[in-house]
């Protein structure tokens, strides 16, 4: 597994992470037992950065990976997590330094730690990104003990270019994939001059570039690739990166013949993001180990040729772009 450091956060992690949300919630029921075993098979294999949210599974999944850490050497994994969206109603107005406390609060008993690695206020209103107030209560955050670092998880490129003129950030979480490419412009160059860490989420964009789906696919009622394709419940592009569904399985099936021999169209896509300058950790799902493992297995593969960039890159200009690059 290869690793990059985050300059900012002052860490090295490994190049491929694992996003905790599947073991939360809103992928279907996912059981204590496996998801457990998921944590570890990514662990075993090398992972070594693992994201959260207080509101995923209402804490359960912050539970279940605080369960995990206990299990592993100690120092031995990096746990980000993610606050805010418990607000309600969420208005930039409950991003105050009271409720910070009481949400950060909440996340250390859930994962049992003195202090969180790293927090990230987790898709706040957009006027949140330019609110001094905010970030010096983050800072007294850190101050406090309370936290060790802190970054932002964004919907919009703009927002990720706001957060960057605050000194003291450490890393920005974005949607960026093969088929998400509008990051790719500005805010990885940016951040990578300023040395801050980007997080790729949602980097098989919901599933579809696993080339696995097509028309008939169904997915269970509570699985957000269900009831959120419209953005019935959170920001749209946070389901299949906001593509149109049928749009986005024939693009997967041409994304698929690009994969080389050997390799999954899921690990092609992944080892694209690691490759791609700037971005610093990729975090997939996983529902099982199996899973766990083969998405672990894109951080030792050879690096993507200059000619299946350029073929990822036409397919985005001719199938996705006009459905995705000017939203986000």
């Amino acid at each position: 597994m290869e690793t990059r450091r985050m300059e900012r956060l002052g860490l090295e992690t490994s190049v491929i992470g694992m996003g905790c949300w599947q073991i939360g919630g809103s992928w279907g029921e996912v059981g204590q037992d496996d998801a457990l075993a998921t944590l570890h098979a990514a662990a075993d294999a090398g992972v070594t950065f693992f994201d959260t949210a207080d509101v995923y599974g209402d804490g359960r999944s912050e539970q279940l990976v605080g369960r995990f850490v206990k299990q592993r050497p100690a120092g031995s994994v990096v746990v980000a997590t993610k606050m805010g969206r418990r607000a309600d109603p969420h208005e930039a107005s409950a991003y105050t330094l009271d409720a910070f406390r009481r949400w950060i609060d909440r996340s250390r008993e859930n994962l049992d730690v003195a202090a969180l690695d790293l927090v990230q206020l987790h898709c706040p209103p957009s006027e949140v990104f330019a609110s001094p107030q905010v970030f010096e209560a983050l800072e007294t955050l850190v101050a406090e003990g309370r936290i060790r670092a802190y970054g932002v998880s964004v919907e919009r490129c703009d927002e990720a270019l706001t957060a960057l003129e605050h000194p003291g950030l450490a890393s920005i979480q974005i949607i960026v994939n093969a088929f998400r490419h509008k990051p790719l412009e500005r805010v990885l160059p940016a951040a990578a001059e300023a040395g801050v860490g980007v997080i790729a989420r949602v980097p098989l964009a919901s599933g579809l570039l696993s080339g696995r789906y097509d028309a008939d696919t169904t997915f269970a009622a509570d699985d957000h690739r269900s009831f959120n394709r419209h953005g019935e419940q959170f920001d749209r592009g946070e389901t299949f990166s906001g593509v149109p569904y049928d749009v986005g399985v024939a693009a997967a099936q041409e994304f698929s013949a690009l994969a080389p021999e050997g390799v999954t169209p899921a690990q092609f896509a992944l080892r694209w993001l690691v490759d791609t300058p700037g971005v610093s950790v990729v975090i997939p799902g996983a529902r099982n180990p199996e899973q766990a493992r083969a998405n672990a297995a894109a951080g030792s593969l050879a690096p993507v040729t200059d000619a299946q960039r350029a073929a990822v890159a036409a397919l985005y200009e001719e199938r996705i772009a006009e459905h995705v690059h000017a939203s986000w």
